[in-house]
């Protein structure tokens, strides 16, 4: 492991935390199909946080670690492209949802108020 990877891997796993804790707590305070894609997409980052911890402290030597065409690299590589698809899927499903239900509440506050 070099000097600066454990910056590095901090640096990439506490805001990976931070994303999969906060749409956990959304998935578990109202279930819905966008705050599933969150956990979902949140989880594939903490999947690619933990491949990275393994890869720098050389775990699992049977999955050939950053060697291209391993399968510890596509473990990663497939990760990383669900984690970044599905979660800003999810979050745009939710603010939508909630914008929807905020102007819901307004046009009908404005129809009580005419």
């Amino acid at each position: 492991m070099s000097d600066g990877a454990p910056a590095i891997l901090f640096a990439i796993g506490i805001p990976a935390c931070m994303l999969f804790s906060g749409s956990a707590v959304l998935f578990f305070t109202g279930r819905s199909f966008a705050s599933f894609l969150q956990v979902l997409g949140a989880g594939c980052l903490m999947v690619v946080v933990f491949t990275h911890v393994a890869e720098a402290l050389r775990l699992f030597p049977w999955m050939n670690w950053g060697l291209p065409h391993s399968i510890g690299h596509y473990v990663d590589l497939g990760s990383a492209v669900l984690g970044v698809t599905l979660f800003p899927v999810g979050y745009l499903f939710h603010a939508l949802r909630v914008a929807t239900k905020m102007h819901q509440a307004a046009s009908r506050a404005m129809r009580r108020h005419s």
